[in-house]
């Protein structure tokens, strides 16, 4: 059977944002440690990656990174990159855009879409991504049987860890999805990612930050937060081990000032493009 990969996603730049002063007083003690959640394989078991790393994210193409990227996030079809620590992007709560997506989730399973009372999918309207349906323990159960293949080949490939996308698709839910049922999912998938050998990344979602040990999230990979002022809060959550990326250039800069001493900062073009296209944008701290 062949899978959809999530190739040539395009990164999500309207979301909602948590200051990071008010997230910091919400974490409380939680938020002066990274250790990795009881009994979890986390740790010695898995490799995590480095603190402050020069990043990039090519999600739209693998191209030959720059020679001071240490650190990279590529899609699950593409391979990794030699030599350095490669982060593998799985569209875990979504679909992937596009009717190819769609129609592969409704042929093979049909029950794992998320749809409201009258029976209509429930799609991200940004990208057009119909949601998975996490909301109970059997959905969830049924879904990691796919996500999880997804994450045994990252495993199989050669990757470091994985980037679980669209964690926050409860907030497109229509109220059919709550934060509790992402986090069980999250749960199923930190387990599966350690498992396989591989650490797990928090993909953006600061409702969530509080969580993230009994989760097992073991870093962070955020957008733009500095634009959202989230910045404090993942840096606190995560002891700096936040590949953060960032679409505009003064929200570059101003996280290069406040924050490029302790988190990974990176500037890319919003439809991530490989190097040599127009338009491409690279920068890092």
């Amino acid at each position: 059977m062949k899978w959809p990969t999530s190739k040539n996603r395009r990164t999500r730049t309207a979301r909602a944002g948590v200051g990071g002063a008010l997230l910091l007083v919400l974490l409380g003690p939680l938020a002066t440690s990274c250790s990795p959640a009881p009994g979890s394989p986390a740790g010695d078991a898995v490799r995590r990656p480095p603190v402050d790393a020069a990043f990039d994210y090519q999600l739209g193409g693998a191209y030959r990174p720059p020679a001071k990227v240490r650190a990279l996030t590529r899609d699950r079809a593409a391979d990794p990159a030699p030599g350095r620590y490669n982060i593998c992007y799985v569209n875990a709560f979504q679909a992937q855009p596009g009717r190819k997506a769609a129609r592969w989730w409704q042929r093979e399973h049909p029950e794992l879409l998320l749809r409201d009372g009258d029976g209509r999918l429930v799609v991200d309207e940004d990208w057009h991504e119909p949601l998975l349906d996490i909301s109970n323990p059997a959905k969830r159960s049924a879904l990691l049987d796919v996500v999880g293949k997804w994450i045994e080949g990252c495993s199989e490939a050669g990757f470091d860890a994985v980037e679980p996308d669209n964690l926050d698709s409860y907030e497109r839910s229509k109220g059919l999805l709550t934060v509790d049922d992402a986090a069980a999912f999250a749960r199923l998938l930190a387990r599966r990612a350690h498992d396989e050998g591989l650490a797990i990344a928090q993909k953006n979602t600061t409702d969530l930050l509080a969580r993230r040990r009994s989760i097992g999230f073991d870093f962070a990979v955020t957008e733009e937060c500095a634009r959202y002022r989230e910045c404090p809060a993942f840096e606190a959550a995560y002891d700096g081990r936040v590949f953060d990326i960032e679409y505009e250039q003064k929200d570059f800069d101003a996280a290069c000032r406040s924050w490029g001493a302790k988190l990974s900062v990176t500037l890319r073009d919003r439809d991530v493009l490989p190097a040599g296209e127009d338009g491409h944008v690279y920068r890092h701290c």
